[in-house]
């Protein structure tokens, strides 16, 4: 399993703070694992959009090609963050 974390907005939009995933040939990396997320409905799709996020891949900023695999931790949060 993916381990997913929403933080900051889109945690607040998705009322998900996390989510497990399975990790499978369409998950692969991290901009696959958000197609699949944005594509569960129409809210999803509107909070999960590569321009407005930042992914981090086992707690390390990284870039949407990033390969991800079973036991990851991905974690999708907006740009802008804190206060």
């Amino acid at each position: 399993m993916i381990n997913v974390l929403f933080f900051a907005q889109v945690r607040e939009l998705l009322g998900e703070s996390s989510i497990q995933v399975e990790a499978t040939a369409e998950t692969t990396t991290a901009e696959a694992l958000r197609a699949v997320l944005a594509s569960k409905d129409d809210k999803w799709g509107k909070v999960l959009v590569s321009d407005k996020l930042l992914v981090a891949v086992n707690q390390t900023i990284s870039g949407w090609d990033t390969p991800v695999q079973d036991g990851d931790e991905v974690a999708f949060f907006p740009p802008v963050t804190g206060g």
